[in-house]
């Protein structure tokens, strides 16, 4: 749609903080106040819309979409959130390792097993890993301490920690971006080793380049989503 207004600036809405547009306050596609639990995330919502050129193009404000389905979707669906995240954790991408060759599965085992480590010491789920892709059972102890990590956030969080488990195929991953345990660019890195091998013995397809493309903006919205709620 054609830009309809000439300013976006933070606004005290219904409590919290929200973005208006000309003074008129910005809605979700429910209709319902956009309201925000931090200054800095509304600052940055406020940003995506000033940022706009002559058309308004919905896909160049991640921020703003994941506000939106915080609001519509997560807080009134959360326990389905959940348990749609948590599910994840029973073939997390880290439990599938490479048969061969030898390279790749060092790499794997140089970038993956410190984090199946971490789940297991920092979240008391110590997950089985296998060779190959046939499916690996998780313990239900394993589980249950993930899907406990995962109940732990609000709507917000609970948001974020979904778009970041998706786009890395890897509830740890999630999980470990959420808790501050490491970083975009090392989350992106892990899940990308057997397409980044794949492409240096092969070379790189244009149409893969460019969804990764679309998936590294993603993800680093949903990190970026996680920091301004975090504070």
């Amino acid at each position: 749609m054609k830009r309809f207004y000439k300013d976006a600036a933070v606004a005290a809405v219904n409590g919290g903080l929200g973005v208006a547009l000309d003074g008129k306050p910005v809605r979700t596609p429910a209709k319902a106040t956009l309201a925000v639990p931090s200054p800095a995330l509304a600052e940055a919502v406020a940003g995506e819309w000033r940022d706009q050129g002559p058309e308004v193009v919905p896909g160049s404000m991640p921020l703003m979409r994941l506000a939106c389905t915080a609001i519509d979707r997560v807080a009134g669906e959360r326990a389905a959130v959940i348990e749609e995240t948590a599910g994840y954790g029973r073939s997390d991408l880290l439990c599938y390792w490479a048969e061969h060759p030898v390279q790749l599965q060092r790499r794997q085992a140089e970038t993956w097993r410190p984090l199946l480590d971490w789940s297991a010491r920092a979240l008391g789920a110590s997950l089985a890993v296998t060779e190959g892709v046939v499916p690996v059972a998780q313990s239900e102890s394993a589980l249950i301490q993930l899907r406990a990590a995962v109940a732990e956030y609000d709507h917000w969080m609970l948001t974020a920690l979904h778009a970041a488990t998706t786009v890395t195929g890897s509830l740890v991953l999630g999980l470990a971006l959420a808790r501050g345990e490491i970083d975009a660019e090392r989350a992106w890195a892990a899940s990308r080793i057997d397409h980044d091998f794949q492409a240096e013995k092969w070379g790189e397809d244009v149409e893969a380049a460019e969804a990764a493309a679309g998936l590294r903006t993603e993800l680093d919205a949903a990190v970026r989503f996680m920091e301004f709620v975090r504070g």
